[in-house]
């Protein structure tokens, strides 16, 4: 399973603008690397980050292969409500992780 971080204000006033870090642990191999025997290690990408509050998309990010493991991303949107942030990454093989975080807006 990945580690996923997210740093953001759990709290903010109506109509501020919040900044949104976020950060999984993710080999994100290429498919173009060989092993220590000369066999191609295998493709293993994330494909797609998204984040939504309030139910509405507010970042969306497809990943290819020039993006290094361990991705980071920053990004900012309006506090308009109190709610949860759902945060999702997603890779070709499968894997999802989805991890949530609740903003209190006053």
């Amino acid at each position: 399973m990945a580690t996923a971080r997210i740093v953001m204000p759990r709290t903010a006033r109506k109509g501020e603008v919040i900044e949104i870090k976020a950060r999984i642990t993710h080999v994100m191999e290429t498919g173009f690397r060989l092993d220590n025997v000369g066999q191609p290690i295998p493709r293993d990408i994330l494909t797609r980050f998204s984040c939504s509050y309030g139910g509405q998309t507010v970042f969306l990010m497809e990943l290819f292969t020039g993006v290094a493991a361990n991705p980071f991303v920053a990004f900012s949107t309006v506090a308009t409500e109190t709610g949860e942030l759902v945060f999702n990454w997603s890779d070709q093989k499968g894997f999802s992780q989805t991890e949530r975080v609740r903003l209190e807006v006053t």
